[in-house]
């Protein structure tokens, strides 16, 4: 029995401000087994933005309809950034604490905090060679730190993670986000994973899509395949040690690795 009626993939974008439509944002949306389909943004708008997103979601995750949704940047970072910057072991402390310090939620680029000029990120960085565990267990996934470089998940992670807290904010419990609030899913639950296409897109034919539309394609198909076959429950508990575990209930894991 499938454990999820609908299932999301959005492939990200850290590009402009927060407000502005992207065409590297995009959204594929699967209902029970039927193929995904695109998402259209909001009318009058050519793409969505990030804000558009986020408040979308809000908006859809409040309906009583068990949702798997998987986005592709990082949900946090590795533990040496914790120790450097003497951080609580805390997912929701962490994401406080960055939004103050990068305010990429607001009407800036996510370089004008890096250069400076807006927000305290010179006092929240971290090394192009800082890994996660999952990173490191993924092989082809780059640092959240490792900015400019192609296949860089660095600004997208630092302009998305603002939103995720706003999101934790306005849905609450009605949402796990895995797998800080844990490796298994209650029963009935939509549930928000950090997903890297990458590791599923081969599966599918690209047929008349963009990547980044594939991308999100892949995430939703996989992840509904996957549940369909009765398969998601040994991908939301990785064969793990208790440390790792640990580890990555402050440091994020990334689905299917």
């Amino acid at each position: 029995m499938s454990q999820f009626e609908r299932y999301i993939g959005i492939d990200y974008s850290g590009a402009k401000t927060p407000n502005s439509p992207l065409k590297g944002l995009r959204v594929y949306c699967s209902e029970d087994v039927s193929m995904p389909n695109e998402v259209p943004p909001p009318p009058n708008r050519k793409h969505w933005s990030r804000r558009e997103i986020a408040e979308w979601l809000v908006c859809e995750l409040h309906k009583k309809i068990p949702t798997f949704v998987g986005i592709d940047h990082g949900f946090s970072f590795p533990l040496r950034y914790f120790d450097q910057h003497q951080l609580a072991l805390n997912w929701d402390a962490f994401l406080i604490d960055f939004q103050k310090h990068w305010p990429t939620d607001t009407n800036i680029y996510v370089d004008f905090v890096r250069d400076g000029a807006e927000g305290n990120g010179a006092a929240r960085m971290g090394h192009s060679r800082w890994r996660r565990l999952t990173e490191e267990r993924s092989i082809k996934a780059k640092s959240v730190f490792h900015f400019d470089v192609p296949g860089s998940v660095a600004k997208s992670t630092h302009a998305g993670l603002p939103w995720l807290l706003h999101i934790r904010k306005n849905l609450g419990d009605r949402i796990h986000f895995w797998p800080f609030d844990g490796w298994t899913i209650p029963e009935g639950r939509s549930v928000i994973a950090e997903s890297y296409p990458a590791l599923w897109s081969k599966y599918f034919p690209i047929q008349d899509r963009t990547q980044d539309q594939h991308d999100a394609f892949s995430i939703a198909a996989w992840v509904s395949r996957t549940d369909h076959l009765d398969g998601l429950a040994s991908v939301f508990t990785p064969d793990l040690s208790e440390a790792d575990q640990a580890t990555a209930r402050i440091e994020g894991w990334i689905l299917g690795v």
